[in-house]
């Protein structure tokens, strides 16, 4: 646990013995404590911490909660980190850091290097996170782009709050969509082959199919043109498959998202284990045959329709593969929790897998589905909704190589998945105040400036003493700096981790006026020492909180 959270714990568990105290000498009724928590204060001249257990209690005893707060504190015993303990109206208990514990979190950090603010609350538990998982029949779009960035966010932070994490994409390389797209390439090929055909009239339709049909010309020529039209079009899209597979890992390598396991669907029939999962869930008397169609019968687990899992002409749907996969996922790899992050498209598929989930003798709270809202492309004031590059939509890789990778992220993770946004192109690429990440990589940029002026002055801070900094901005600095574990342990707990981008925008302006108010290097040798310390430990979490992001943290703008 780190030093905040630990002394975090401590203010819970003293609360809770004062107050046990003073019912014990009579100063309080007897009666049962509501779970005790603290949080910080809206103001901060009101300390750094703040319980409401007085307000609570005012209801079940009809006592005044500034008399009960009073109570409380009058059996709060001393500590190192308190500074002081006050009551406020209408009845909270405010506590503030003791200057000297503040300023010693200055060498814990320095100390920790890069493991500042990883904390053990997932204690080694396995969390799979799968996210993105588009049908490879096509480039990835602005909104998958979404989708990666908050799983690969939300894989980072759940590291660093200690659990085991697995990132997985899930291949849809089986079914109609395949069949589509095998068709489609095909015809294509034809096309520019000079054949005159037909598109399918479910084909897809992309300019992207052209170009890829182009390739596979260039690579094979027109050895397809002389085989039976069925293997044609299965060799050529198992060769088109492998080209989208490759140009999706390659833009989501340049948005910094790498996964540790690329699972295919069609695997689960291969291996048998689709047909052992229909054959439990059958024998559980969840699988019923009617209106020439199979169907899990979600009706019997509390939803308000059954749902078809194999249609009439034998071809399994897509919540068929789903309940294969996600029994593969909790009892063949045994993970202890699965976050699925899907598209808005898949609203209405989260309790029928809850359901099955269930079916399966899973708990359904160990699966955790994060909706991902769709993302409004601008160019300023403008709607952009058509590549100028191909007349199609535009591709996530464009997007990327337009704004660049930090600001894609940053912008990605900067409202909550269930949140609908706009993505202003022009404010991401500004070299200004008015774009947040340029605003937050220029406070980090500013301290690698500081160490350069300090390295030419030949000072070193090793000796630093820390108990020199006692302004105001410099302990507010730290204030901000020690709030790192709580906000991994907050996205752990939420799975929101569009919590950083806040975070870390608060971190540079308080970095920025802290810059501005206190020089660092200076002709007093001992304040230079202690105040480059400071500056070095926020270079720390200000590094740390840009990787959880997965941006870049440069020395240089």
């Amino acid at each position: 646990m780190s030093e905040i959270l630990a002394v975090k714990q401590g203010i819970i568990e003293s609360i809770k013995k004062a107050a046990t105290e003073a019912q014990q000498a009579g100063k309080l009724p007897s009666v049962p404590l509501p779970d005790i928590s603290i949080e910080r204060p809206q103001k901060a001249e009101h300390g750094d911490y703040a319980s409401s257990l007085p307000l609570k209690l005012a209801r079940a005893t009809s006592l005044n909660p500034l008399n009960i707060a009073k109570s409380i504190v009058s059996f709060m015993p001393k500590s190192e980190e308190i500074a002081e303990v006050s009551v406020a109206p209408p009845g909270f208990i405010n506590f503030r850091l003791s200057t000297g514990w503040l300023t010693k979190q200055v060498d814990n950090i320095l100390e920790q290097q890069k493991s500042y603010g990883n904390i053990t609350k997932g204690n080694g538990k396995q969390i799979q996170i799968e996210f993105v998982s588009a049908n490879p029949t096509g480039p990835l779009h602005i909104g998958h782009g979404r989708g990666a960035v908050l799983g690969s966010t939300l894989a980072n932070v759940l590291d660093a709050a200690g659990f085991k994490v697995q990132k997985e994409y899930y291949i849809n390389d089986s079914g109609n969509q395949i069949v589509s797209f095998y068709r489609s390439l095909y015809s294509r090929y034809q096309q520019c082959l000079g054949i005159d055909t037909e598109m399918p009239a479910e084909g897809y339709f992309g300019s992207y199919v052209t170009d890829l049909a182009r390739e596979l010309i260039d690579e094979h020529g027109d050895q397809f043109l002389k085989m039976p039209r069925e293997e044609a079009e299965s060799k050529l899209g198992k060769l088109g498959l492998e080209k989208m597979l490759l140009k999706i890992k390659e833009s989501l390598e340049a948005l910094r998202v790498n996964y540790d396991c690329w699972f295919s669907e069609s695997s689960l029939y291969e291996n048998g284990q689709y047909d052992k999962v229909m054959a439990m869930l059958k024998q559980s008397g969840y699988i019923a045959e009617k209106e020439s169609a199979t169907w899990f019968v979600s009706t019997a687990l509390g939803e308000h329709k059954d749902n078809v899992v194999v249609r009439s002409d034998g071809t399994p749907t897509y919540f068929a593969t789903d309940i294969a996969y996600h029994y593969n996922k909790f009892i063949t790899r045994g993970f202890d929790t699965v976050i699925d992050i899907w598209g808005a498209d898949h609203q209405g598929h989260v309790s029928r897998m809850e359901a099955v989930v269930g079916a399966l003798g899973i708990d359904p709270k160990r699966l955790k589905v994060i909706i991902s809202q769709m993302i409004t492309l601008k160019r300023g004031g403008e709607l952009v909704k058509l590549s100028k590059r191909s007349g199609d939509m535009i591709s996530l890789a464009e997007v990327i190589e337009e704004v660049g990778v930090d600001a894609c992220r940053f912008f990605f993770l900067c409202r909550s998945a269930d949140s609908q946004m706009d993505f202003d192109m022009e404010l991401a690429k500004k070299e200004s105040q008015d774009n947040p990440v340029y605003y937050i990589q220029y406070a980090y940029a500013r301290i690698a400036s500081i160490f350069r002026l300090a390295e030419e002055k030949g000072i070193k801070y090793d000796d630093g003493d820390v108990s020199l900094l006692k302004e105001e901005s410099e302990l507010t600095l730290i204030r901000s700096m020690l709030q790192l574990p709580e906000i991994i342990e907050m996205i752990a707990n939420t799975l929101e981790p569009h919590h950083l981008t806040y975070y870390a925008q608060e971190l540079a302006t308080i970095f920025h006026s802290f810059y501005k108010q206190c020089r660092v290097v200076t002709d007093d040798v001992d304040m230079t020492k202690a105040r480059l310390k400071l500056v070095a430990s926020a270079g720390i979490v200000l590094d740390k909180t840009l990787g959880l992001m997965g941006m870049s943290a440069p020395e240089k703008m």
